[in-house]
């Protein structure tokens, strides 16, 4: 076991973990760490634990200290001067005439690197306009292109339920969403009633989808001819959720509900399709 804390630099970016160096820390505080991209400034999400060896990829970089309020006012600073360097870079990208859009503009915290966030159809030549931020900000450049969800991560927005995006709330990874998930839940397929502000199928599809999948395995098929103790009669229609199954009798000339509990009882379906 090794101990270690949870860090995001983000509000819903991933967590990554480093080394407390026997610091106790709470999910108050903020902690100046060292990363890959230089020393970066992070909220402690996950406070000290242990977790095995075997869940986390060694060596763990280390907790250089708890910030301070001069290392949140440089946070403030750095922001203030990366909202200035989003305005120099639009004015170059149009010098340039570029088929690029930019989304967001971030200073590492120490300042050694300005990173440039941006979208693109394809492939894009900036290299002449890497030339010119060099020569303006005196620093590193680096230019990230992005895809459309982690655009719409960055940017943020209301989704079509009417609440916040989660995309930029909490979720911290995209996790893959098929046509299949919609199909399952028994949602229309129009492509403007399933997709989000991305234009990609929405990722709150993925939430229910386990639920949707064990219902399947454990409801008779929408068609199916099923005998029950009113007779013979034909699946109309599914409630997922509930566990409910709507059967057409047509000696009976009526539609009857039955839950899954009552179909076992009847030994129309066998309690192995249920496990």
């Amino acid at each position: 076991m090794i101990e270690v804390i949870g860090v995001r630099f983000k509000q819903a970016g991933k967590i990554y973990y480093f080394d407390p160096r026997n610091i106790k820390m709470t999910t108050d505080d903020y902690v100046i760490v060292e990363t890959v991209r230089g020393i970066e400034f992070g909220k402690v999400v996950i406070a000290n634990r242990q977790v095995d060896e075997e869940d986390i990829v060694l060596p763990l970089k280390k907790v250089i200290r708890i910030a301070d309020e001069k290392d949140k006012l440089t946070v403030t600073e750095n922001k203030e001067n990366a909202q200035q360097a989003y305005d120099v870079c639009v004015e170059k990208i149009k010098d340039h005439n570029l088929d690029m859009k930019l989304v967001e503009v971030e200073y590492t915290f120490d300042r050694n690197k300005v990173i440039f966030y941006f979208t693109a159809d394809g492939r894009v030549d900036f290299r002449n306009l890497v030339k010119d931020l060099a020569s303006v900000f005196k620093t590193r450049i680096e230019l990230r292109q992005i895809g459309v969800r982690d655009e719409a991560k960055l940017l943020g927005g209301v989704g079509p339920c009417g609440r916040m995006l989660c995309c930029s709330t909490f979720l911290g990874d995209f996790e893959p969403v098929s046509i299949k998930m919609a199909k399952d839940q028994n949602l229309s397929l129009n492509p403007a009633k399933i997709s989000g502000l991305c234009g990609r199928l929405m990722c709150c599809l993925k939430y229910e989808n386990d639920d949707y999948e064990a219902a399947k395995r454990e409801l008779p098929d929408l068609g199916q001819r099923i005998s029950t103790s009113n007779g013979k009669g034909k699946v109309v229609g599914l409630n997922m959720l509930e566990r409910v199954v709507q059967i057409e009798f047509p000696e009976l000339e009526r539609t009857l509900e039955y839950t899954l509990q009552e179909l076992i009882d009847e030994g129309v379906i066998s309690t192995q399709a249920t496990e």
